[in-house]
C-alpha cells in the first residue's frame, strides 16, 4: 500500500497544469455534491442525534467515492503525495505546485456548484428546510474558535486520508467504496472539518442568506446572519481548517506510514 501510494504520488505530481486544474475542479464539484446530499439527508433527523449524523456521513461519502472512482484531484487527499516526496521521487517544488493548483481548482469547483445549487432553487425544498439547514451549518462552522477549527481539521483530514490509504489495498470498485464509507461517515458524524467541503457549505449559505424563506426556517438571529461573510469565512474557518487538514493528512498519515514502511533502513 505504501509503495502504491508513492507511485500514485509521482503520477499526480507529474500532471500538466491544465489536466491537474480540470481534475481539481471536478473534485471540488464532487465533494460539493456529497455535501449537498448530506444537507438534504440531515434536514429531518428521526433516529436520534448519533444515528442521524451517521446517516448524514454516509451520504457525504458520495463525494470521495466520486473522486476516487471517477478520477479527480482533491487537495486534502493529495497530502499523501508527501510519501513520494519523502522517497525522493518528487521534488518539493512539484509537491507544492500540485497542492496549490489542486486547492485552487477545488475552490472553483465547489463554489461553482454552490452557485448552481442556489440557482436551481433546490434550497427551497421542504418549505425551505434545506436552505435553513445550509444557513445553520455555515453559522456553526464560522462560530468555531481558531484552535478548535485547526484541531477539527487535523482529525477530519486524518480520516479522509485514511480512506484514500485504504483504497490502495482495494482490488475492485466495491472494495474501494467499502473502504471509503466508514472513515468518511465517522469524520462527518463526529463534526470534524474539511476545507474543500467548506468551500461549498459556506458559499452556498452566503447565497441563501438573502432568501426570507430559508432565513425564517433557520431561526438564526440577524447578528448571526450578518456574521456570514466571505472575509469571516476565510479567517475564521477556511484558513485554520486548511492548516489542520495539512497536518492531519501530510504528517499524521503520509509521514507516519512512510516512516513505518518506506524509510531507509541500515544495512
Amino acid at each position: 500500500m505504501a509503495e502504491r501510494a508513492a507511485t500514485a504520488g509521482v503520477g499526480k505530481a507529474a500532471l500538466d497544469t491544465l489536466s491537474l486544474f480540470t481534475l481539481a475542479v471536478l473534485a471540488g464539484a464532487f465533494i460539493a455534491l456529497g455535501a449537498q446530499l448530506a444537507t438534504i439527508v440531515g434536514i429531518a433527523p428521526a433516529f436520534g442525534v448519533g444515528p442521524s449524523r451517521l446517516l448524514v456521513g454516509v451520504a457525504f461519502s458520495l463525494g470521495l467515492v466520486l473522486v476516487v472512482l471517477a478520477g479527480a484531484e482533491l487537495f486534502t487527499g493529495n497530502m499523501l503525495i508527501l510519501i513520494a516526496r519523502l522517497q525522493g521521487a518528487v521534488p518539493t517544488a512539484q509537491l507544492l505546485r500540485n497542492w496549490t493548483i489542486a486547492y485552487a481548482g477545488n475552490f472553483v469547483g465547489a463554489t461553482l456548484t454552490a452557485g448552481l445549487v442556489y440557482a436551481s432553487g433546490q434550497w427551497a425544498i421542504a418549505g425551505g428546510q434545506v436552505g435553513g439547514a445550509a444557513l445553520a451549518t455555515a453559522h456553526a462552522k464560522l462560530s468555531l474558535g481558531f484552535v478548535e477549527a485547526v484541531a477539527r481539521g487535523i482529525l477530519g483530514n486524518g480520516l479522509v486520508c485514511l480512506a484514500v490509504w485504504l483504497c490502495f489495498g482495494a482490488r475492485s470498485n466495491a472494495d474501494r467504496i467499502f473502504s471509503i464509507v466508514p472513515p468518511i461517515a465517522a469524520f462527518v458524524a463526529a463534526g470534524f472539518e474539511h476545507s474543500v467541503a467548506n468551500m461549498y457549505f459556506v458559499p452556498v449559505a452566503l447565497l441563501i442568506r438573502h432568501e426570507p424563506l430559508a432565513v425564517d426556517v433557520s431561526g438564526l438571529p440577524a447578528d448571526a446572519l450578518a456574521g456570514l461573510t466571505w472575509s469571516r469565512f476565510l479567517t475564521a474557518n477556511l484558513i485554520p481548517v486548511t492548516l489542520g487538514n495539512i497536518v492531519g493528512g501530510a504528517l499524521m498519515v503520509a509521514a507516519v506510514y512512510w516512516l513505518v514502511y518506506l524509510r531507509p533502513r541500515p544495512q
